[in-house]
């Protein structure tokens, strides 16, 4: 990675105000954090009110070696797992508006069970569970638009 592709990620950054961001490529990881000043609100990035940038570049030979996380998704705590979206579109917690919901809170899933629909491009995106648990908190609201690594479910893990 050379630094013009770490300015274009940092361009990206600023365009869509992410506030935190991890990239590993290779044997380089980076990171980008940006916050107000303490005690001072943050006005967002177009504000240009933010008192820092850190931008830390760290070989992978020195990183801590951890198990791969499933694409898409994250693990939250130590027995919770976040469900992102991995696409840009619409939420739906349902096939039709007068089906019931794939899911509510406290619904029990298994690895493949389907969570919710995302539509984009006029395409049905069924979005499946990569690990089994019960639904511990869903974090759209039915027909609203998500982004792509938008968080959408909470799951307690088994």
């Amino acid at each position: 990675m050379d630094i013009k592709e770490i300015r274009e990620i940092l361009k990206v950054l600023e365009r869509f105000e992410i506030l935190d961001f991890s990239l590993q490529e290779g044997d380089t990881r980076i990171h980008v954090r940006r916050g107000g000043r303490g005690g001072e609100s943050d006005q967002g990035l177009s504000g240009r009110s933010l008192a820092r940038e850190v931008l830390t570049v760290t070989p992978h030979s020195e990183l801590p070696v951890t198990a791969p996380e499933p694409e898409g998704s994250l693990v939250v705590g130590e027995k919770q797992f976040l469900v992102t979206s991995p696409i840009v579109g619409t939420f739906y917690r349902a096939p039709s508006p007068e089906s019931p919901a794939f899911v509510e809170v406290g619904s029990q899933v298994s690895k493949g069970s389907v969570l919710c629909i995302v539509e984009a491009m006029k395409i049905m995106n069924e979005i499946e569970s990569e690990v089994g648990g019960k639904v511990a908190g869903i974090l759209v609201e039915n027909a609203q638009p998500v982004e792509y690594g938008q968080p959408l479910f909470i799951i307690d893990l088994v």
